[in-house]
């Protein structure tokens, strides 16, 4: 469920609905007769932690033994309470991955087919008749993502019915004709999670306990509420020159798009069994591995140089997570971080790299320091004849910050003389003081805005 900022603005700089990373690409695979030594890998999350860019939970399983684990930084940083390997995190679109398991549960149970279509329950979305079970499973329905409108951080802390979010959904016109592409929506998964409750006549967060959490023991995952630090529930946090406290959504909006919360050890579980054929059919997971324009069924593919793994990716508030698994060496890879202050992808990539004995580098984390002066010759507003966005570039805690139109704050970092970046979104601004704009690169584009006089 990708409300983080990095998503907000890479959709209106790349035109690309989803933000995450799918798929990483290491160096090549070896095999491992047993875990290698953890004094690196600890080094490198030791660096992490010290430089102020990662706050959560990580687990590397094998074999369905959990090989590696750490936790960072703090569940609660006012109050100095530190996470653990049990602190429970929003995971967001991983969320995805759950109700996906549930509708092929519903459909061995003779309650759904992958062929009924959404105008048996909603037939105000438009294109209703058209779009199928399967369609919203892979992100082929051209329904919507309310998430993208303007206005959803004015509402995303309210409470809403399923009555007031379908007809959010509905409002909008569709993007395609549905099963003629793929382009991620969440509203995919939360019209997903109201079907379900409406075959099973039962709430979401029942089914989701019923049929998943309890016969797999997962003591640490449920259906969030408001977060609750006496429950071990971490807050999460964005970072501009200290850690500060996120927004927190009102989990009545994601529902199954986004909702669910967890711990790494309880997704590598979920994720094992899921392959292991103890949640649904084998037919069913091949049909939820089968990618069609980079999407599968509630799942991505994680290439890996010769291998594929399977998962999720998500963000919610200042959260983010991934999850991974490699079947054919029953590897699994959990992260969920409530401060991301770096990129998840190359924290996959390091802890990969450990698992099958590859070199990784520990991160030179060094930055330059400013003054107010030298700071002063960046800030302002920012515009571009390319497409009806701006920047506002300010100073906060002695730091840069950016804010693109409509969106919230993010902190840039410089190792660089007038080169700063927002990690977790593999952002890189590049200043001209002289000609008075910069250049903003992102996955390879890049776009130039000019100072406003």
């Amino acid at each position: 469920m990708a409300t983080y900022i990095q998503n907000q603005i890479i959709n209106q700089i790349m035109k690309n609905k989803f933000t995450l990373a799918l798929a990483f690409f290491i160096t090549a695979l070896t095999a491992f007769a047993q875990a290698p030594d953890k004094t690196k890998l600890d080094q490198y999350f030791a660096a992490l932690e010290a430089n102020n860019k990662f706050m959560g939970s990580v687990s590397i399983s094998q074999d369905g033994k959990t090989v590696y684990s750490k936790s960072l930084g703090f569940a609660d940083a006012e109050k100095g309470t530190k996470n653990n390997e049990n602190t429970k995190f929003r995971i967001g679109s991983i969320s995805k991955t759950f109700t996906t398991v549930l509708i092929f549960k519903a459909i061995e149970e003779n309650k759904l087919k992958l062929t009924d279509n959404l105008s048996s329950y909603y037939a105000d979305v438009p294109n209703a008749s058209k779009i199928t079970i399967a369609n919203m499973l892979n992100h082929h329905s051209g329904i919507h993502s309310f998430t993208d409108d303007q206005d959803y951080t004015t509402w995303m802390t309210e409470p809403k019915t399923e009555a007031e979010l379908s007809a959010i959904i509905a409002k909008s016109p569709s993007e395609f004709e549905p099963g003629t592409k793929g382009e991620y929506s969440n509203s995919n998964f939360v019209l997903l999670s109201f079907i379900l409750q409406k075959v099973y006549k039962k709430p979401f967060k029942t089914l989701i306990e019923e049929k998943i959490t309890k016969p797999l023991a997962l003591k640490n995952t449920f259906y969030g509420g408001k977060i609750n630090p006496a429950n071990n529930e971490a807050y999460s946090y964005e970072y501009s020159g200290k850690w500060e406290k996120s927004t927190e959504t009102e989990m009545s909006v994601p529902m199954g798009a986004g909702a669910i919360v967890s711990t790494p050890n309880d997704l590598s579980r979920f994720i094992e069994a899921l392959f292991a054929g103890k949640l649904i059919s084998t037919e069913n997971l091949e049909n939820m591995k089968t990618i069609t324009d980079n999407y599968g069924m509630g799942m991505f593919s994680f290439p890996f140089n010769e291998k594929t793994g399977y998962g999720h990716t998500g963000g919610i508030d200042g959260f983010s997570s991934m999850l991974c698994y490699f079947p054919e060496d029953k590897v699994s890879f959990a992260l969920i971080c409530n401060g991301n202050n770096y990129t998840n992808n190359s924290i996959a990539i390091a802890g990969l790299s450990w698992i099958f004995k590859e070199p990784f580098e520990i991160p030179d984390l060094k930055t330059i320091t400013y003054t107010d002066e030298e700071l002063n010759k960046y800030t302002g507003t920012y515009t571009t004849d390319q497409m009806p966005l701006s920047f506002i570039i300010a100073k906060k805690n002695n730091i840069l910050t950016a804010q693109a139109t409509g969106q919230g704050v993010f902190p840039l970092e410089s190792s660089e003389k007038n080169i700063f970046k927002f990690n977790p979104a593999g952002i890189t601004i590049t200043f001209n003081p002289e000609a008075k704009n910069f250049l903003i690169l992102q996955g390879g584009s890049g776009v130039t805005f000019t100072k406003k006089e």
